[in-house]
């Protein structure tokens, strides 16, 4: 059975190579071309696809643990998952964690992702001491920042397209409740919105749900969730049980009308004004985790995540334009997300800058494409760039110009012969 991507498209046939040791692994890529390093599957479009997929999934176990440092030992394949359930009870936290915890450390270095609180901790690399890769010429090589400076930047945020991440050490930290804070802010338009997010920018986690259907002086109403860990000793934490969408949806389902409605409840469902609350963990980093296979919501023909991010000397006029621009096309998301981000780091390809993201999540349907199309010119306009993680369909162009730093990344590639085995659909089709 071919692998998909979590957002179901495009669908393409593979072959799935699974390894037990190191040497099937290095007889693997010496006899094969166009591979890919493939996860849980949770990288929304193309990144992990490929005629030939190296499923790194099974190699899932815990190495050690340095309580004194907060150091944790993983293969590859752990899902961040088995590491709250086990460590949490303990009084440790991921220091950056997205908003799924079903991506494996693999995934989470090869996307360098980044969190609710990238504007204090930064991307996931930062709490990556040292990781080991096994190259295109199938040698094992420990990679750190200060040892390995170059081979560091290629591959955090790299897409796996350096090589196989076979393990990692990574930093956890110390929590004391598996419950946070939460503080509730709901805002009439964009305008208000940025003046909160600036407001409780030293809450340590800050992110946004926006009405992307809002029109006129209500364009960028939002409800802006900030929080921190409470302090009460209660750790008794454990994953929530899912329920499941058993099958694909309709197409029809989802459609201006619902998504309406959507966001009508999900913004009337809050007080206004400011309102507290406390919630677990799950709640408040991973509210999509607890429904099994969502991704079926959006039909058949799947669905794509459209994830931008502007500079914050720019993101006001340009979040304007571009909830403008959604806002007519009547093709709205009802996961409309937007982040705070600190300063970027060195990794030539990390997706954050200092500014603001939105997250928006499209199904695949007749002129979708050329709305998004439509949308990069406008990211561009203010000096935005894409996130690879989430798109399938960005041009070599548009994608190339966001990166300032891409010919280094093309350059030590080829250098390495890295580009002659390691491809997936995306680094294709835009030149990486």
């Amino acid at each position: 059975m071919s692998l998909l991507s979590w957002g179901m498209y495009p669908k393409i046939k593979n072959t799935v190579f699974r390894f037990d040791k190191k040497s099937t692994l290095k007889n693997i890529i010496n006899n094969y071309d166009d591979l890919i390093p493939y996860g849980n599957g949770r990288s929304y479009g193309d990144s992990a696809l490929s005629t030939n997929i190296i499923n790194v999934k099974p190699k899932d176990y815990f190495l050690g643990f340095d309580k004194k440092e907060g150091l944790l030992h993983v293969q590859a394949g752990v899902l961040l998952c088995d590491i709250l359930e086990h460590f949490v009870p303990k009084g440790w936290f991921l220091k950056v964690t997205p908003g799924t915890k079903l991506i494996t450390i693999g995934g989470a270095i090869a996307s360098d992702i980044h969190g609710k609180n990238h504007h204090v901790e930064g991307c996931f690399s930062e709490c990556v001491k040292e990781f080991n890769i096994m190259l295109a010429d199938g040698e094992i090589v420990s990679c750190n920042k200060e040892d390995t400076p170059d081979l560091w930047r290629a591959t955090c945020g790299g897409m796996g397209l350096t090589g196989v991440i076979l393990d990692a050490k990574i930093t956890l930290k110390k929590i004391n409740s598996q419950y946070i804070d939460q503080t509730t802010i709901k805002t009439k338009n964009l305008k208000e919105t940025f003046e909160a997010f600036e407001a409780y920018q030293e809450k340590p986690y800050s992110v946004a749900w926006i009405d992307c259907l809002a029109k006129g002086d209500k364009i960028g109403k939002c409800l802006l969730m900030v929080g921190d860990f409470r302090d009460d000793g209660k750790l008794d934490y454990k994953n929530k049980q899912q329920i499941s969408i058993p099958f694909n949806f309709p197409s029809f389902a989802l459609n201006n009308w619902s998504v309406r409605a959507f966001n009508w409840l999900y913004y009337g469902k809050s007080k206004d004004g400011v309102s507290k609350q406390r919630v677990d963990i799950d709640t408040f980093f991973y509210p999509l985790d607890a429904i099994g296979h969502w991704n079926r919501i959006y039909g058949k023909n799947g669905f794509t995540q459209y994830q931008f991010i502007l500079p914050k000397e720019t993101s006001y006029e340009g979040l304007k334009e571009i909830l403008t621009a959604i806002s007519k096309s009547g093709k709205g998301s009802f996961l409309a997300v937007l982040k705070l981000y600190g300063k970027a780091n060195d990794c030539w390809l990390s997706f954050p800058i200092k500014g603001y993201s939105l997250a928006l999540d499209f199904k695949i349907e007749k002129g979708l494409f050329e709305l998004l199309d439509k949308l990069d010119e406008i990211v561009l306009k203010y000096k935005g760039r894409i996130y690879l993680t989430k798109d399938v369909r960005v041009s070599k162009e548009t994608f190339e110009k966001g990166y300032p730093q891409i010919e280094k990344f093309r350059t030590y590639r080829k250098e390495n012969k890295m580009d002659e085995k390691f491809q997936s659909l995306q680094s294709k089709r835009v030149g990486i």
